[in-house]
């Protein structure tokens, strides 16, 4: 069936293609196609979390998030690890687990995020991108917790990756 591009942006586009649903209907339906994310929870040697404050301009806010980025054109998904954990926090990890894949909006975007946990954390160089704005914080995981539970930290994706490292025993 045919897909036709409804806007592009950067790596972004809106797309309407036909589709068959379970049942046999033929919809028409809007996806926003995205090439992928991942998302990193860095502990220091201490057990803090590093997290970052970055002003989003999309909501007008400063959030506080674990350092999180798109995939590049072809880019391996560790690699775009490793990239954004340098540019974001400056800093590299010596040891990383693979906490799986997150699906954030499937009514309406493909977007899937890739998790990780970073330790053996060393400084590091990394640019981050133009219309970043991000400051690099600290906290124990009681703190992180507390500011979940006060409506401080908002984000999904950090509350679900934390989730997600903490059910299996990581954290």
């Amino acid at each position: 069936m045919k897909t036709t591009t409804l806007c592009q942006w950067k790596c972004f586009s809106v797309e309407e293609e036909g589709q068959t649903l379970p049942d046999g209907r033929v919809i028409r339906f809007t996806t926003v196609k995205h090439p992928g994310a991942v998302i990193i929870i860095p502990i220091t040697e201490s057990g803090d979390l590093v997290l970052v404050n970055q002003y989003r301009p999309a909501i007008k806010q400063w959030i506080l998030e674990f350092p999180a980025g798109t995939l590049e054109d072809s880019e391996q998904i560790e690699v775009c690890a490793h990239r954004e954990l340098a540019e974001e926090t400056q800093l590299a990890a010596k040891s990383w687990v693979n906490l799986g894949q997150l699906l954030p909006v499937p009514g309406f975007c493909d977007e899937v995020q890739h998790i990780f946990l970073a330790k053996d954390l060393q400084t590091t160089h990394g640019e981050l991108d133009d219309d970043e704005i991000i400051e690099v914080t600290t906290m124990s995981i009681e703190k992180f917790e507390s500011l979940i539970a006060n409506n401080t930290i908002q984000d999904a994706k950090t509350i679900a990756t934390y989730m997600k490292a903490k059910l299996a025993g990581l954290l």
